[in-house]
């Protein structure tokens, strides 16, 4: 997916007035947020269990070279090859040698976001390999050829019509409108494709150190279609979602689901160990684990590390008020909202995307949320100051600062221009007290009126209220 992170404040004006989009958002609040909330509510002990997510993601971090090679090991064991990739250009290269060794023709998948930071896609298509994406939504997208806008709900930001219309146009069949009709004529689509696939690629929500095992959540039957039905099998994750042992995942599952889509738990939970083994009804004949650095090394070693305990569950943009009016798309990259606007200055570089970081109101609503404690806001903040450090703040917005820390040092200098302030912006803001175009700050007043000042400071109505105090108690 290409960076265009860049574009931010000019796509977000874009997505604010697109019709489709505002409608398709309030989806969000609906499922997601009242979900989560509802399923939270449920667990007596919610903040025991959300202490001990944090600390397994960070006992793993800590030692994350152990539990790497005891991975490896262990998933060789079973019959797994492990294979290591610096960039998202070796994943390209490791799949496309796969597809080329065993003859591939046809590549299912499931929903993987680290895919997305490759754009293996592309890469398989160019190498002759026909890609189809059995997730619904990812479905959806390639349909369309768009990116996903969220990790969870990757179609989330398009309405139902929208839909339908794709559908007529590219199956060529009558328009359907009624959701489980919609549904259907997918699964008919691709049905005949898991059959036929010679290989299968999965992402991996946990890999697990103990048993060498990957695991997937899901809520279609694709993603066990995907790792089971085609002769080979690819999974493709991060290094940092390694997880020590099959009951840290269970707690960690406890947590995914509810913040992620609002259930208890997904419909899907599909751990595999190894290839296909004598007796074994099902599975792949060739069981491949690449595991992606991509960055992340780097991360690790910085003080973001703490952005790498995050289990995708999507919590943090489902809850800010700055996604939930622009959407995905407008962030840029493959991780939106939040966590999106912490990744993304961290892997592309702060210089190709400043406009990330101060994408957020710092309300906390993402860290509040977030099951492994990731403190968001902290961590916004932390690029914000990278920001002023390396130079990449806006000349105008250096310079006001500059000024008003000159005034603000020099307090009777200070106290004499918010007086004159008050009572400009009082007189401007007339009998109804509002102000409908204000000097730089065209953000605010161009989309709505900024309220005015009584016209006096704060110091002065608060002296005011203590001497009527005072007469009050004489």
């Amino acid at each position: 997916m290409q960076l265009t992170s860049h574009q931010f404040k000019a796509r977000a004006a874009q997505k604010l007035n697109d019709a489709n989009l505002q409608a398709a958002l309030k989806k969000l609040q609906g499922n997601f947020v009242k979900g989560r909330a509802e399923r939270v509510a449920e667990l007596d002990n919610f903040q025991a269990i959300r202490d001990a997510g944090a600390a397994i993601r960070d006992r793993a971090l800590a030692n994350l070279d152990v539990y790497l090679e005891t991975f490896e090991r262990n998933a060789s064991a079973r019959g797994a090859v492990v294979h290591w990739a610096e960039s998202t250009a070796d994943v390209n290269r490791i799949v496309c040698e796969l597809a080329a060794k065993y003859g591939v023709k046809k590549a299912v998948k499931s929903k993987s976001m680290v895919t997305e930071e490759c754009e293996l896609n592309d890469a398989l298509e160019a190498a002759g390999v026909q890609v189809v994406e059995t997730d619904l939504g990812e479905y959806i997208l390639q349909l369309a050829k768009e990116p996903p806008s969220h990790i969870v709900a990757p179609v989330v930001h398009k309405v139902k019509d929208e839909v339908s219309d794709l559908f007529a146009e590219k199956h060529q069949r009558p328009r359907q409108t009624d959701i489980g009709a919609l549904c259907r004529e997918a699964r008919e689509m691709l049905r005949g494709h898991f059959v036929t696939a010679d290989m299968g690629i999965s992402g991996a929500n946990f890999i697990i150190a103990e048993t060498g095992s990957t695991l997937i959540v899901t809520n279609e039957g694709n993603g066990r279609m995907v790792t089971t039905l085609p002769r080979v099998h690819v999974a493709i994750t991060g290094i940092e979602k390694v997880v020590p042992t099959l009951e840290d995942v269970s707690t960690l599952i406890r947590l995914l689901p509810r913040h992620a889509t609002g259930q208890t738990i997904s419909n899907y939970v599909s751990v595999t160990t190894g290839p296909r083994r004598a007796g074994d009804s099902d599975g792949p004949e060739h069981f491949h684990i690449i595991l992606l650095d991509g960055g992340r090394s780097q991360l690790y070693a910085s003080d973001m590390r703490e952005m790498l305990r995050c289990i995708r569950c999507g919590a943090c943009m489902n809850h800010c008020p700055v996604y939930q009016s622009v959407g995905g798309h407008a962030y840029g990259w493959v991780y939106p909202g939040p966590m999106g606007s912490v990744l993304t200055p961290s892997y592309a570089g702060l210089e190709k995307t400043r406009d990330l970081p101060n994408a957020a109101t710092l309300c906390n609503q993402c860290g509040v949320v977030c099951p492994v404690k990731i403190p968001l806001p902290d961590l916004l903040r932390k690029l914000r100051e990278k920001q002023f450090e390396q130079g990449l703040k806006p000349k105008r917005e250096v310079w006001g600062l500059a000024a008003w820390r000159w005034v603000a040092e020099r307090p009777k200098i200070y106290a004499l221009m918010m007086k004159i302030a008050a009572r400009v912006l009082a007189q401007m803001g007339g009998r109804e007290r509002r102000i409908a175009k204000l000097l730089f700050a065209g953000g605010w007043t161009n989309g709505r009126d900024f309220p005015a000042p009584q016209g006096k400071t704060f110091r002065e109505l608060y002296k005011q209220h203590q001497n009527l105090s005072h007469r009050f108690h004489r």
